[in-house]
């Protein structure tokens, strides 16, 4: 097999492109938001690579879906949505300095999504390419799953754009994950005539927080995450409801297992208060035998290039989980997902561009070689 040559990529345009799409926002859930995202990263599609950018609209907001043509032979994967709220880009403008470029999502993972439209403008055949960027990943991928599962079969390999790993390596395995919903229904009263009247669901939901993330075992690789609690109303009301959401990750399906009936099992530590729990271990593992052919192929692009195991899960565990090869962490070179400091590093756009665009070149060769071969 011949492979591909890097080529020439305009950095400048890839930072513009990068530019016009962080300063829109895209918070997960907010539709208006999400919708003039998803119109933007299409229009940068299409003006890249030609042909449609098709909006297919979800209860999350809109997913994108472009086609190069002819059969279908790999899946570009990556999301739109952010976990900032609307107004970061005020507090954390885009800027580029130093060598980085920092910006609410700038790594997780509209970055990626931008380089790999770049990488693909230097293939002269896109045909067998398909693209599709969601709306929903960083809230569980529940209006978005069964396209990209369908899309992932049709195509038989995904390459999924998520940042890359610590010093750049790619992701060759993954968690299995899940959130859980722990739901505290109390009694309100007066908090200073009677408190004792009341059954107080915040105290109940500071209990609940300490047990559950006593039942982490990192030790074996799960991790139990309190995330988000909301409780009360005003300051002078015993809270009648609490909720807490727990991130969950574990390795194995005895982990699992474990995690699943300690969730179900939760009582109450006050007389009174009504306990309910919401949710699983939904999103399967990123075993690292679907990503070897893959990753075969990237080194051979890339000599010197390491994988590696993470905690995080993507919408490559969906694909993995059906056995179609999925190789993760194509995206942005740099850190901070998540996080105040997340950042992107210049230097290796180009780089990661090319490496999207050689696998794919890669993947387009070796399924003809097969089908010749037989």
């Amino acid at each position: 097999m011949t492979m591909r040559k890097s080529v020439d990529i305009s950095v400048d345009a890839m930072i513009e492109d990068l530019r016009a799409l962080v300063e829109i926002e895209s918070p997960s859930r907010d539709i208006n938001a999400l919708t003039a995202s998803a119109r933007a990263v299409a229009s940068m599609i299409e003006a890249r690579l030609g042909g449609q950018a098709i909006l297919i609209a979800s209860e999350a907001g809109p997913h994108v879906h472009w086609s190069g043509g002819g059969d279908p032979k790999v899946l570009i994967l990556g999301h739109h949505d952010t976990v900032f709220p609307l107004g970061t880009i005020e507090r954390r403008p885009f800027t580029v300095q130093d060598g980085r470029i920092s910006g609410p999502g700038v790594f997780d993972m509209l970055g990626g999504l931008v380089q790999a439209v770049h990488g693909l403008t230097s293939l002269d055949d896109r045909s067998g390419v398909e693209i599709v960027v969601s709306a929903d990943e960083e809230v569980g991928s529940r209006t978005s799953r069964e396209f990209i599962e369908q899309r992932a079969l049709a195509c038989g390999a995904v390459l999924v754009l998520e940042g890359a790993g610590d010093g750049g390596t790619l992701k060759t395995g993954r968690k299995e994950c899940g959130t859980f919903r722990v739901s505290i229904k109390g009694r309100a009263s007066h908090a200073g005539l009677e408190p004792e009247a009341g059954v107080n669901a915040l105290i109940e939901s500071a209990h609940q927080i300490l047990d559950i993330a006593a039942l982490a075992r990192p030790d074996i690789g799960t991790t139990v995450t309190p995330t988000v609690a909301h409780a009360g109303t005003l300051d002078n009301v015993v809270p009648a409801e609490a909720t807490i959401i727990v991130d969950v990750r574990v390795e194995s399906n005895e982990e699992k297992d474990r995690i699943e009936a300690e969730f179900a099992a939760i009582s109450s530590h006050l007389d009174e208060a009504l306990i309910s729990v919401e949710g699983a271990i939904s999103r399967p593992p990123m075993a690292e035998s679907t990503s070897t052919e893959l990753f075969a192929l990237a080194q051979r692009l890339l000599p010197g290039l390491k994988g590696t195991r993470v905690g995080g899960g993507s919408d490559g565990n969906f694909t993995a989980a059906l056995n179609v090869p999925t190789l993760d962490g194509l995206g942005a070179v740099g850190g901070g997902a998540h996080a105040d400091h997340e950042y992107l590093l210049v230097e290796f756009m180009a780089e990661r561009a090319n490496l999207v665009a050689g696998l794919v070149n890669a993947i387009q060769i070796t399924q003809m070689d097969i089908v010749q071969a037989h």
